[in-house]
C-alpha cells in the first residue's frame, strides 16, 4: 500500500526539487527511494531542458575540467570569432566578470590535476547508477566506447599523456593508430591522425532517458509540477519552510535546488552566493541518417561531438557560448559545428538547418569546472547540486544518490571536498 507520502512504509518528510532536468529528476529519483513525499517543480514544461539536446554521453574519460590553463589564451584568440567553438560574449556584467576572474585563477595546471579523481570518482559512480538503470527501463543505453579523434600532432601527444592519466586513474583507454581508428569506422572515412578509444564510456539516447525517468517518478509518487517558477523562499528558524512560486506555495522540510544556469539565482534567494555563468551549446540530430557510424566521436580541434544513438539517429552537438539567457541562437554557430564535421568527415553532406531544426540548451558552468554539490551554511536543510558544464547527462545519477545521501545525513559514496558549494567564499 502507499501512504499519502506515495512509498511504502513512513515519509521522511516533504523534499521540494527545484529544477526538472536530469539532475533535479535524479535527485528526485533517489530521494523518493529513501522515502520523502518528493515535488519537483520546473519553470517550464520539463520538456526542453539541457538534458535532452545534449551528446548523451556517460563520459568517466571527461575528468579534465573546462577551467584548464590552454582554454583561457585560446578563448581570447577565439573572442571576436563568432562561429569559434568557445566564445564568450563580451559584455558589462558583474556576474561574468566575478565569474571570469575566479575562472582564470582557476585555469591551472595543479587544478587540472587535483580535478581528476573526483570527475572520475562522480563520473563511475553516475556510470554504475545508469547501468542499474538500464535493467529497469529503457533509454538506449549502450557501453561500448567513445573515441577522441585528433588530426595535428601535439594533440597525438597530447593523447599519450592522456591515456597515461587515464591508465592511473583505472580507466580503460588505448591509444589507436589512424589504420585502428578507421577500422573501427568502416562505413566512412575519417580525416584524422588517430584517436584515444575510451572503452570506459557509454551512451545513450537523452530522450527516452527523460521520458522513462519521468514516468518512473510519476509511477512511485512524485509530483512533477509544471510552469512553475520560483520567486522567493519564506525562511524561519534556520530553515526555508516554504517554497513560493508565480502561482503557489509549497511546503517543504527540505529544499533542493537543481536549476541549472538559472541556480544562480535561485541559490540567492537562500542569501548564497556561486559563481555560475550559462554555457550555450547546440546541437542537430539526423532523425533517419544516410551516414553509419559505429562509435559516438569528440572531434578534437573541432571541439565537436557526434553520437550514433538509437538505432538510425545521429546527433552532432557542441560550443560552449558564454551568453545570457535571453540572447536569441547564432546560426552562425551551426555553421562552425557542421564545418567543423566535414574537416573529420569529408563524406558527411549535411546542409545548413533552418532555425527549427536546431536544439540549443544552457549549460550551468562553475567558475573551476567542478559540479557544485552539497548543504548551504545558511539554511540547514538546503542542498544545490549544479554547474556541471557538459557533463549534466553524465553526471546525473551519480548527483542525485550524492543529494539524497546529503538531506539524509549519510556518508556520501565519494569523498565530496571538490564539490563544496561555497568554496569561492
Amino acid at each position: 500500500m502507499y501512504n499519502q507520502a506515495g512509498a511504502s512504509g513512513s515519509s521522511a518528510g516533504r523534499a521540494v526539487v527545484i529544477g526538472g532536468g536530469i539532475i533535479g529528476l535524479s535527485s528526485a529519483y533517489y530521494l523518493r527511494q529513501s522515502g520523502w513525499q518528493v515535488t519537483v517543480l520546473d519553470k517550464s514544461d520539463f520538456n526542453d531542458n539541457c538534458s535532452y539536446g545534449n551528446a548523451g554521453y556517460v563520459c568517466p574519460s571527461h575528468f579534465i575540467p573546462l577551467a584548464t590553463p590552454g582554454i583561457v589564451k585560446q578563448g581570447l584568440k577565439w573572442m571576436l570569432n563568432s562561429k569559434s567553438p568557445f566564445y564568450v560574449q563580451p559584455r558589462l556584467n558583474k556576474a561574468l566578470i566575478d565569474w571570469g576572474l575566479k575562472f582564470m585563477k582557476s585555469a591551472t595546471p595543479q587544478h587540472v590535476q587535483q580535478s581528476a579523481k573526483p570527475l572520475t570518482d562522480i563520473a563511475l559512480l553516475s556510470q554504475h547508477e545508469y547501468e542499474r538503470w538500464a535493467k529497469d527501463f529503457d533509454f538506449s543505453y549502450e557501453h561500448k566506447g567513445l573515441l577522441d579523434i585528433f588530426q595535428t600532432e601535439p594533440n597525438r601527444e597530447h593523447a599519450k599523456h592522456t591515456v597515461e592519466k587515464a591508465h592511473e586513474l583505472g580507466l580503460d583507454a588505448e591509444l589507436l593508430s589512424y589504420d585502428e581508428m578507421q577500422a573501427l569506422e568502416p562505413h566512412t572515412k575519417i580525416n584524422g591522425l588517430g584517436a584515444i578509444f575510451f572503452k570506459c564510456d557509454a551512451h545513450l539516447y537523452p530522450y527516452k532517458l527523460m521520458h522513462g525517468l519521468m514516468d518512473k517518478l510519476k509511477a512511485s509518487g512524485v509530483q512533477l509540477q509544471p510552469n512553475e517558477e520560483v520567486t522567493r523562499f519564506e525562511k524561519a528558524n534556520g530553515k526555508v519552510n516554504r517554497v513560493i512560486t508565480k502561482s503557489g506555495a509549497y511546503d517543504a522540510d527540505h529544499v533542493v535546488i537543481a536549476t541549472g544556469s538559472w541556480s544562480r539565482e535561485i541559490a540567492a534567494l537562500a542569501d548564497t552566493k556561486i559563481p555560475l555563468m550559462p554555457g550555450r551549446g547546440y546541437s542537430l540530430t539526423l532523425e533517419n541518417s544516410p551516414y553509419k557510424l559505429n562509435y559516438p566521436a569528440i572531434l578534437v580541434e573541432g571541439r565537436a561531438a557526434i553520437t550514433p544513438m538509437d538505432g538510425n539517429k545521429i546527433r552532432f552537438g557542441g560550443t560552449m557560448e558564454v551568453t545570457s539567457t535571453n540572447t536569441p541562437p547564432r546560426m552562425n554557430r551551426i555553421e562552425g559545428l557542421l564545418n567543423a564535421v566535414k574537416r573529420f568527415f569529408p563524406e558527411f553532406d549535411i546542409p545548413m538547418p533552418t532555425v527549427d531544426k536546431i536544439w540549443y540548451g544552457y549549460r550551468p558552468c562553475s567558475a573551476d569546472g567542478i559540479p557544485y554539490i552539497g548543504k548551504i551554511k545558511k539554511y540547514k536543510n538546503v542542498v544545490v547540486a549544479t554547474g556541471h558544464s557538459m557533463l549534466g547527462l553524465s553526471l546525473g545519477p551519480g548527483t542525485g544518490k550524492l543529494v539524497s545521501e546529503a538531506v539524509n545525513g549519510q556518508p556520501a559514496s565519494i569523498d565530496m571536498k571538490a564539490f563544496e558549494v561555497e568554496r569561492f567564499g
